[in-house]
């Protein structure tokens, strides 16, 4: 594991955690427990949280496992009240790009020890540095994704256009499936969805902030960064016609009912899309056989650099099983857990599941993807950029067709602010 050499706390330093490292039941306090799960949105499946549970409760037949599902919205701020409380939650997921500000703040039990165990050099290499801090292991992989294009085979037939090899030929296409059908998306955008702009930022030689001595330069209003900026701006006003100032949840939606003919989405959303009619949030498995996917394509081909999302997951400080805790972590990260995710789209926390994705077109945009992808800064502080809402503001902005220049530069001063603060 690689020392990320980032001193910085972020607002989450507030959490008042020093000598909470050691700290838990002790051996007649693990008896007779409720171990607490915090899992966010709805990515985790059905299958997979209700193997956690089983699985926990059979070999600790006197405790329970609890999963409380939590959303991602407001999620840091949540996490560094409930995390620094006397009912804190025992096992938390926390998305890739907020692991840092929990780890640098001693927000998570030291597993250092135990990082063979629960899964050594097989674990994402990735999320293992994300999830690490100052040579230490707190904040293990949960799973990963990289986003790719969704697309209804019919409409691009219908138009006589191909799976396109570059970003501008992605651009072009995209405004082109919109003109030639009032009423719908060719490329379905929301305002808020940021993730979806990283790669045009960095298929144009940008980037949002880099390091600068002991502190970070923002670089949204470097000419790289405007040029990708500006093709943002293209496709949210030109190729969608999702809200302005919308975000990205339940991108099915559109899909389903033939408003949005393309889609760039994270590799599970594949099957939102096919989900029964009958679910609690209707897909349109109907549309199968008309479902296309490839990976977002680069500057100059090949696949584009595209965000890595995904999740880590850790133990509390504050838990008071600390030892149960570790159990279920050590479910969560078993191949027969990992393999569910793997099923369902999402990428495993263990590189030797990979094949558990299977060999589908998905699949294979998936791996393509994967293999280029990359993450936001590396500060500890990045957590409280996304609280704040910066980039969700920006590209709202740049939606409703504000000036890219200005509004990157003033992006720009908010991020320093924060990171360098």
């Amino acid at each position: 594991m690689r020392k990320l050499g980032i001193a910085a706390l972020g607002a989450v330093a507030a959490l008042t955690l020093a000598g909470c490292a050691t700290s838990g039941g002790d051996a007649a306090s693990e008896e007779g427990a409720e171990i607490r799960v915090w899992l966010v949105g709805t990515d985790t499946p059905d299958e997979a949280r209700e193997y956690l549970e089983s699985t926990f409760e059979e070999e600790h037949p006197d405790s329970t496992l609890v999963i409380e599902e939590q959303s991602w919205d407001g999620l840091v701020d949540r996490l560094t009240t409930s995390l620094s409380g006397s009912d804190s939650p025992d096992i938390v997921e926390v998305g890739n790009t907020q692991a840092a500000a929990f780890t640098s703040a001693g927000a998570f039990l030291d597993l250092t020890e135990h990082y063979d165990e629960l899964g050594g050099d097989d674990l994402l290499p990735g999320f293992v540095e994300a999830g690490s801090y100052d040579d230490k292991f707190y904040a293990a992989p949960l799973y990963a994704g990289s986003r790719l294009v969704f697309y209804k085979k019919d409409a691009l037939a219908a138009a006589g256009l191909e799976a396109p090899t570059t970003l501008d030929q992605y651009i072009e296409q995209g405004i082109a499936l919109a003109d030639a059908n009032p009423g719908k998306s060719g490329i379905w955008w929301p305002g808020q969805d940021w993730y979806n702009a990283l790669p045009y930022i960095w298929e144009n030689g940008g980037e949002v902030a880099v390091p600068d001595g002991d502190g970070w330069d923002a670089q949204l209003s470097s000419d790289e960064s405007i040029a990708g900026l500006e093709q943002v701006q293209q496709v949210m006003t030109e190729a969608s016609l999702a809200p302005k100032d919308g975000n990205e949840t339940n991108p099915q939606v559109g899909f389903c009912d033939g408003t949005t003919l393309q889609l760039s989405a994270p590799s599970w959303v594949k099957w939102s899309i096919l989900a029964p009619t009958d679910a609690e949030t209707p897909g349109c498995p109907d549309q199968e056989a008309n479902l296309g996917v490839y990976a977002l394509p680069g500057a100059d081909g090949g696949a584009a650099q595209v965000f890595a999302g995904g999740s880590n997951v850790g133990i509390s400080a504050k838990s008071q099983h600390p030892e149960l805790a570790l159990d279920a972590l050590k479910i969560i990260l078993s191949d027969e857990f990992q393999t569910i995710y793997g099923e369902n789209g999402l990428v495993p926390a263990k590189l030797s599941l990979a094949d558990t994705l299977g060999t589908d077109e998905v699949a294979q945009a998936i791996a393509a993807a994967a293999g280029n992808a990359k993450l936001t800064p590396a500060s500890p502080k990045w957590a409280d950029v996304e609280a704040a809402g910066i980039l969700q503001d920006l590209f709202v902005k740049i939606a409703q067709g504000g000036d890219v220049a200005s509004l990157a530069e003033e992006a720009d001063q908010k991020i320093e602010d924060i990171l360098n603060g």
